[in-house]
């Protein structure tokens, strides 16, 4: 078994190149699995192949921001996704954390051992999900390909509720590449990919190389997005299943 897997997983969400150095390597140090991505649209769409024990959030980002991000991975009972850790001064946001089951908070700079400690309380409280508990409702791996990242993590985090792993490609050239190299249960593509690969272009490729040949094509309208995330969903799910 490979030695990172029984490691509890971390996912730091933070903006700034120099704590996400310092913070990943301490809490390397001390024995976590540490994936760092730089904003909530990565977040998002890191999350579920990662599958944290818990996120470390930073709340002051560009693009939609730790606010935006918690506000997709928050169910409908003020409960999150995964445990959160929020990187924040809680008195300057107890309104907006009112409704949100947040796991803890850490005021910044943190202090690492303050850091530290935090975590280590809410993995306790938090306890590992099996394996086997955490890996059934996975259908497989999606390839989303759109141009506007904004809109793409909105779509990957509806994707992610009902089990795809979302693999991103944000132009044609790129979901060329990915596609090869591990063929996705279904492409999901935005009408009117910009770039040089319209995304015509990009299915019409991909339909001609034997190894993509056979992978499912949905290929959805942009206006559809945000505001009716659930019929493109369930026209994926439809496409996997042969419908």
């Amino acid at each position: 078994m490979d030695s990172t897997s029984s490691k509890r997983r971390l996912l730091l969400v933070d903006d700034d190149p120099s704590l996400q150095a310092t913070l990943s390597d301490f809490l390397a140090f001390h024995g976590y699995d540490v994936k760092c991505v730089a904003s909530g649209e990565e977040a998002i769409i890191a999350m579920r192949p990662y599958n944290p024990d818990l996120v470390i959030l930073d709340m002051g980002m560009p693009g939609i921001g730790g606010t935006g991000f918690l506000d997709r991975i928050v169910k409908q009972d003020g409960s999150t996704l995964y445990p959160v850790l929020v990187l924040t001064a809680r008195a300057s946001m107890v309104g907006y954390f009112a409704d949100k089951q947040i796991a803890g908070f850490v005021a910044k700079p943190a202090d690492p051992n303050d850091l530290l400690l935090e975590i280590g309380r809410i993995l306790f409280e938090n306890p590992r999900t099996p394996e086997s508990e955490r890996d059934r409702a996975v259908l497989g791996r999606l390839l989303l390909v759109d141009g506007s990242e904004g809109l793409a993590s909105n779509l990957a985090i509806e994707f992610s509720r009902v089990g795809f792993v979302v693999d991103y490609a944000a132009d044609g050239a790129d979901a060329i590449a990915r596609a090869v190299r591990e063929p996705p249960i279904l492409l999901a593509v935005a009408n009117g990919l910009g770039g040089a690969m319209t995304s015509a272009t990009l299915v019409e490729t991909l339909r001609r190389m034997p190894i993509t040949a056979a992978v499912p094509v949905l290929v959805y309208d942009t206006p559809d997005l945000p505001a009716d995330p659930a019929r493109i969903v369930a026209a994926a799910l439809a496409r996997v299943a042969g419908e």
